[in-house]
């Protein structure tokens, strides 16, 4: 089995951006391929690193200038030099990292990772492992990405291959490939939209930071009636209630939508791009087909993006945003001549397969890779996989099959999460988890708390509902085959009144479609059982270990509502809600997650099958369930419904493999 790790960083959704759809390449080309995604910074300095983001953003978007000067300091200064003082934490994490899991190839999307590697191995004349490097910028490359060396240098088009070479990296080393978006442009079938003569034209108008004063621009381009627009407006929910607002007597020709991580189908199905010169987004443009006018870009690495669009004639940069109008009718005058270019010189510059391309190359480092055996032993077991039980449970004297290890209280960040939906998945599934529910808000929009809410941007949309089961049941297909975890697909419906005793939260467990909001409990009740979801009131009493809003209107209405619910969270996160004991209602435990940290908390175990139907059952009958506590080293079993305790971890349940490897490395 070949090992891959894919280092990268936060500071730039690129990085990310290129991490995760490496990881999904090398998972389609070879599946038994053990693949690990790790962000060292956020792992190793916590909150420190989450200041230095916030940090890095706000320069970035108020003093533009400073973060030219910043750039142009990075060019010149090498980490190396300075004897990495700085990133002693990071070398000293990713030396126990690379010495517990023995990888085949390390790949790297940050310039940061390759001085601390080199250091790293400073004193030997080999690395046992092969490392490449995929630079995320174009033309406009840092001296950070090829200061250190790697085995392979990934860029994204010619000239940014020319910028490197001329820098001094050797040009067998360097690989053209593209950037490695997502495979799904790769997809068969897919192909450019087109633009029908006298039809319409559809523009995608993505609103960044510093560009919301936009209405006059969006008007002009409406003035043309062939125009038709799709504005993203990311997480600013008033803005996306100002031009909703302002754009309604535009029917059908105007579509506002808020935060959407289905860019890649939204690309693809529109003529125009406009927006801002980052590199995901430009380079998704191109994959996609979809030429691009910039309008906005942030000096140092996207100043070669927005060169790329230029020199390979892919679009046109704005230097003012009130120019945008004129640049879209110059593009489709004389029937669309200049468009036509701009899709042309994208269809031979496009490589919507550099994902698979460059997952290619990095199996191919794999046969490469040296010899383990001659380094220092290794200090730690293995940790990319769980660690099977080495016992079986007993329930009532009869050996049973292995508990499962449940948690069907999470949140992405659809609403109030911090992960994205294909994070979770990799955070739960190195730790053995054998099912998941995700459960992202949805308030009831005839509550006023439910207004104030989608305000926020801290629950879904009903816009958002098609798009979020469609990425639920992606994700669950992959977390299946590269964990053999179930993910199942949830909602928690917010019904929330200006008191507590007014409030209710319920969970719907394993939907199979989206259910309206603004439903009465009852009828929302009726309608996930009608397709086969179970009804559980969330955290129904009163919370004593946690700050949060108190929602007891489930349990002051017991009698309408136990004979309707399925069970009721007798456990929610750190607290524990005795009387749902006491009354001896059908219960569950889960952690109500939201962030990392959250997972040290209250889980739940089933003694079934692994199967949606055989745990739902389970469910409902309340047999063979228990709660525990997941820590760091095992799980601490605390009750079951056989009304004896569990026994410890190795009798009845699966030992936690100690966390995920980046916390083991640093717990």
């Amino acid at each position: 089995m070949k090992k891959v790790i894919i280092l990268t960083a936060g500071f730039g959704e690129g990085h990310n951006a290129a991490a995760r759809n490496l990881r999904d390449a090398l998972e389609l080309i070879e599946p038994a391929t053990q693949v690990e995604v790790l962000d060292l910074f956020e792992s190793t300095y916590g909150r420190l690193n989450t200041f230095v983001k916030h940090a890095h953003l706000g320069v970035v978007r108020y003093a533009p200038t400073l973060w030219r000067g910043i750039f142009s300091l990075l060019d010149h200064v090498s980490v190396a030099d300075s004897g990495l003082t700085g990133l002693t934490r990071l070398r000293t994490a990713l030396g126990d990292v690379l010495r517990v899991a023995q990888p085949d190839c390390v790949v790297s999307t940050y310039p940061a990772y390759a001085p601390v590697i080199k250091e790293l191995f400073r004193d030997h004349s080999e690395k046992p492992f092969r490392f490449v490097t995929i630079v995320t910028d174009s033309i406009s490359v840092n001296a950070a990405w090829h200061r250190a060396p790697s085995d392979a240098f990934v860029v994204a088009n010619r000239p940014t291959a020319t910028v490197l070479h001329h820098a001094g990296v050797p040009a067998e080393r360097i690989h053209a490939l593209g950037f490695p978006v997502s495979p799904q442009f790769a997809a068969p079938g897919i192909v450019p939209f087109p633009l029908a003569e006298d039809g319409p034209i559809k523009l995608l108008y993505v609103i960044n930071h510093g560009k919301k004063k936009c209405g006059k621009v969006l008007d002009r381009l409406l003035e043309n009636e062939r125009i038709h627009l799709t504005i993203t407006t990311g997480r600013d929910a008033e803005l996306k209630a100002e031009l909703q607002e302002r754009f309604r007597h535009h029917g059908g020709r105007v579509q506002v939508l808020g935060w959407t991580n289905q860019m890649p189908a939204l690309m693809l199905s529109h003529h125009v791009l406009i927006g801002k010169a980052g590199g995901a987004v430009v380079q998704e443009a191109i994959a996609a087909r979809c030429p691009m006018v910039i309008n906005q870009i942030i000096p140092g690495q996207e100043t070669g993006n927005a060169q790329l669009i230029q020199q390979l004639g892919l679009g046109m940069v704005a230097e003012r945003n009130r120019e945008v109008p004129g640049i879209i009718e110059a593009a489709f005058a004389k029937q669309a001549r200049l468009w036509h270019e701009w899709r042309a010189n994208l269809i031979k510059h496009s490589h919507p397969d550099a994902a698979l391309r460059i997952a290619e190359l990095v199996l191919k480092q794999c046969n490469d890779a040296g010899d383990w055996s001659k380094f220092a032993p290794v200090p730690k077991p293995h940790l990319l996989t769980a660690v099977a039980p080495t016992a079986p449970a007993v329930v009532d004297g009869i050996a049973a099959r292995r508990a499962l290890l449940c948690d069907f209280h999470i949140h992405s960040n659809y609403s109030d999460g911090s992960l994205t939906v294909p994070e979770l998945v990799d955070f739960y599934g190195p730790r053995g988890f054998d099912c998941i529910c995700i459960t992202d808000h949805l308030a009831d929009p005839r509550r006023v708390i439910g207004k104030l809410s989608k305000l926020s941007n801290l629950v879904l949309a009903e816009s958002q509902l098609e798009e979020y089961f469609e990425v639920l049941d992606r994700e669950r297909r992959r977390a299946w085959r590269k964990y053999g975890m179930l993910v199942l697909s949830g909602i928690e419906f917010n019904k929330d009144g200006l008191t507590k005793k007014s409030s209710a939260h319920l969970l719907g467990i394993d939907m199979q479609m989206p259910i309206a909001s603004a439903l009465d409990l009852p009828e929302t009740i009726a309608q996930l059982h009608a397709q086969g979801a179970l009804a559980v009131a969330s955290h129904p009493h009163v919370f004593k270990s946690e700050w949060g809003k108190n929602t007891l209107y489930l349990w002051e209405n017991q009698e309408e509502f136990a004979p309707l619910l399925d069970a009721w969270e007798i456990a929610n996160r750190n607290d524990i809600f005795a009387p749902v004991g006491l009354k001896r209602l059908p219960f569950i435990a889960n952690s109500d997650f939201h962030k990392p940290k959250h997972i040290y908390s209250w889980k739940t175990l089933l003694q079934c099958d692994k199967d949606p139907d055989a745990i739902k059952a389970c469910i409902r009958r309340n047999e063979h369930v228990s709660i525990t506590l997941y820590r760091e080293g095992g799980l601490l079993p605390v009750v079951t419904r056989m009304g004896q305790p569990a026994g410890p971890a190795e009798k009845g349940a699966r030992p936690m493999p100690a966390v995920a490897m980046l916390q083991a490395v640093n717990g």
